[in-house]
């Protein structure tokens, strides 16, 4: 996996943090100076912490364990859930539903309702069920995918998290902490970097800064599964 490169990062905006009034002191580490009333971020600092979160997750992924994607803000969404699919990871990018981990059997039975439904809507001879039912059943159905299809294959609890922004996302930084699930997190200048595991301080609001640092992750995941697969193989043989 290839790290992006100092002028990749500044070509992405990585380094746009909030205004100065908006700062948590706790970043103060990871901010390289302030600007026309803007920090901006050190991104010497944002590669080192890509480098040692993306070797983490490629150990986790090469162990076999699934990593969730989270990131419901707008701009993030569509980059995010790609990316998740590309590497058959789960993902939460519509809604986190309160107790998402920490109430995880609930979840599964809402996700096997949703299964339940699609089966039922997707059976021709079903039909003890009139037209008005069925237009009921589908948008029941489209409303729990929205929200629940990124984990509908998700049968145990994730091993970590991958987290876009942990102030909007911060029901799924306290369900993790509260597991002891690892956390790796884009951390803006207005966050509290010790509230995860593996902070990677950047911009994570752009979609380009997003896109850049999740695509890491993803290639990070991708050669661990790899790794993983070629073991496999090897002990076949």
């Amino acid at each position: 996996m290839e790290k992006p490169s100092y002028n990749q990062l500044l070509d992405a905006n990585v380094h746009f943090g909030h205004l100065r009034k908006k700062w948590n002191p706790k970043m103060r580490q990871y901010i390289f100076k302030e600007h026309k009333g803007v920090h901006l971020i050190d991104l010497n600092r944002t590669a080192e912490c890509l480098e040692k979160a993306g070797q983490a997750l490629k150990q986790i992924a090469k162990s076999g364990k699934k990593i969730m994607f989270v990131a419901t803000k707008k701009q993030a969404r569509d980059i995010v859930s790609e990316a998740a699919k590309s590497v058959n990871m789960p993902f939460v990018t519509e809604r986190w539903l309160g107790g998402m981990m920490t109430n995880f059997t609930t979840i599964r039975r809402s996700v096997k309702k949703m299964n339940n439904i699609e089966r039922m809507l997707a059976d021709g001879n079903v039909t003890n069920i009139t037209k008005k039912e069925r237009l009921t059943l589908s948008r029941e159905r489209d409303k729990m995918e929205r929200v629940l299809g990124g984990v509908a294959n998700l049968n145990r609890l994730p091993s970590a998290v991958f987290i876009v922004d942990i102030l909007n996302e911060h029901l799924a930084v306290d369900e993790a902490d509260r597991l002891g699930i690892r956390t790796f997190a884009m951390v803006d200048t207005n966050s509290d970097p010790n509230l995860v595991d593996f902070p990677i301080p950047a911009n994570d609001d752009s979609s380009k800064s997003i896109e850049i640092i999740t695509r890491y992750m993803v290639e990070a995941i991708k050669e661990g599964l790899e790794e993983r697969n070629a073991e496999v193989k090897e002990e076949a043989n």
